[in-house]
């Protein structure tokens, strides 16, 4: 186990360390950081001055490895907006980001496993008809658009619930929403792929046989055999919602580290970007990492094998 534990880690370390080479030179490919930070009538001799001052005078080698060097570290250098610790800006800002995708999982998980349990067992029926339109609708609208819409309806039209901002719980129902649309989707097909199977399994024929209620089959031991792959999922999903919930932040104004992350390659904030990557890569190799490992507890199977 350990032996694996640590190749899982290599992999993540070069995942983290690939995912830096390609923001560290899109970034730099993007234009130059100076032009924006400077008057209209700022001076060559002051454009080189901010340049050797950013250490962006040097070579592009050079600077990669600078910058290697002081992310091993923790330093990703100071906001070229804010003028504070990158890695120290998004990490006041990574609850907020935390808050809104175990909002939108729960939002997920409460949709998907009773529809994906309820139209497997009711195979044909209403509920898997319902289940296979909402399944194909939700992977074809995007969560951006579903947050346009809810703000539309729902927060504009009725004036249920709030459009914008980080505040109580019913700041967090529409972009929760928003963002866990998609996975819902995804989830309750698997789910319901997995049950079909299990269900037409041996063991639970047996059980059926010695005299054992349905609903217990179902719900206790059918549901436990065919959370393993959405096990995966939940993991995949969770870390995505983590790193890449940055449309949703925008569209909702929404305090976390995406919407800062935005902000930044559009002003061309370097190590607000970097450390922004960083941060996603590592949330998503810890959370793949945890699932891996999960697996043992949910299915003695494979804790066994």
């Amino acid at each position: 186990m350990s032996g694996y534990i640590a190749r899982r880690l290599l992999q993540g370390v070069v995942a983290i360390v690939g995912a830096l080479l390609i923001v560290f030179v899109a970034q730099r490919l993007s234009g130059d950081p100076v032009a924006l930070m400077l008057p209209m009538d700022a001076t060559e001799e002051d454009f080189a001055a901010m340049r050797q001052a950013l250490g962006l005078d040097r070579p592009l080698p050079a600077q990669f490895v600078v910058f290697i060097a002081n992310a091993v570290q923790g330093d990703f250098g100071d906001s070229y907006q804010w003028q504070a610790p990158a890695m120290a800006l998004l990490l006041e800002r990574l609850p907020a980001t935390l808050e809104l995708a175990l909002a939108g999982l729960v939002f997920a998980l409460l949709l998907a496993v009773p529809l994906g349990v309820i139209s497997a067992v009711h195979r044909g029926g209403v509920v898997d008809r319902v289940a296979k339109i909402f399944a194909m609708l939700g992977q074809a609208v995007p969560g951006f658009w579903i947050g346009l819409l809810l703000i539309l309806f729902i927060a504009v039209e009725l004036q249920w619930l709030p459009a914008f901002g980080r505040g109580g719980l019913a700041n967090l129902v529409l972009p929760a929403i928003a963002l866990g649309w998609y996975p819902v989707a995804a989830m309750t097909r698997t789910l319901r792929s997995s049950m079909l199977d299990i269900l037409d399994s041996d063991y639970v024929r047996m059980e059926r046989a010695i005299g054992l209620p349905e609903r217990w089959i179902v719900w206790r031991f059918a549901l436990r055999n065919a959370f393993v792959p959405l096990v995966t999922m939940i993991g995949v999903y969770f870390a995505n919602m983590l790193g890449g919930a940055f449309v949703i932040e925008v569209v909702f104004a929404w305090p976390g580290v995406g919407r800062a992350v935005v902000d930044a390659v559009f002003a061309r904030d370097f190590p607000v970007v970097q450390a922004g990557v960083v941060l996603a890569a590592v949330v998503f190799v810890v959370v793949n990492l945890i699932v891996d490992l999960s697996y043992g507890f949910i299915d003695p199977r494979i804790r066994h094998g």
